[in-house]
């Protein structure tokens, strides 16, 4: 605890702002890949297997097509608004589109607006993503001073 007890209050808050936002991220990238198969099952029409396989690799490529233009979007309104905005909103968005999707009704329930609803979830992801870690990175470099080095004699 000794690092983090020279820390304000306010630097605290934002490295568990930090991450939480870092876990949701990888939490749901990880749990995509890991469920991809049931997923596919669940929320693509069964109809057309060659069909099935494009929508779901749209789905979970679109995360990672989506990240730079997050990246840039979220840029220019950290910018101009302040990062800490930036990753409040960019973490609330990461939020709300994993809430979505974990209770999304299936395929067989509500038909093809399951397959648009988790693509656009992971289109929304893939775009606060870049916006949370990198504005939240930027944030308490700008927020946390590095340490003064103490200048040392060197000489015979």
């Amino acid at each position: 605890m000794g690092i983090f007890s020279s820390l304000k209050r306010e630097q605290r808050e934002a490295i568990g702002l930090l991450q939480i936002g870092t876990f949701l991220e990888y939490f749901d990238l990880m749990l995509y890949v890991h469920m991809a198969v049931i997923l596919n099952k669940l929320f693509f029409p069964k109809t057309d297997v060659n069909n099935v396989q494009l929508l779901s690799a749209f789905a979970f490529c679109s995360s990672f097509v989506f990240k730079p233009v997050g990246a840039y979007i979220f840029g220019k309104i950290g910018d101009t608004t302040g990062r800490k905005a930036t990753v409040i909103i960019t973490t609330t968005i990461m939020s709300v589109s994993c809430l979505i999707m974990a209770t999304l009704p299936t395929y067989d329930q509500i038909g093809i607006s399951a397959a648009w609803i988790v693509t656009i979830c992971r289109i929304v992801q893939g775009l606060s993503s870049m916006g949370e870690v990198i504005g939240a990175q930027i944030y308490l470099a700008e927020m946390i001073k590095p340490p003064l080095k103490k200048s040392h004699e060197w000489g015979p």
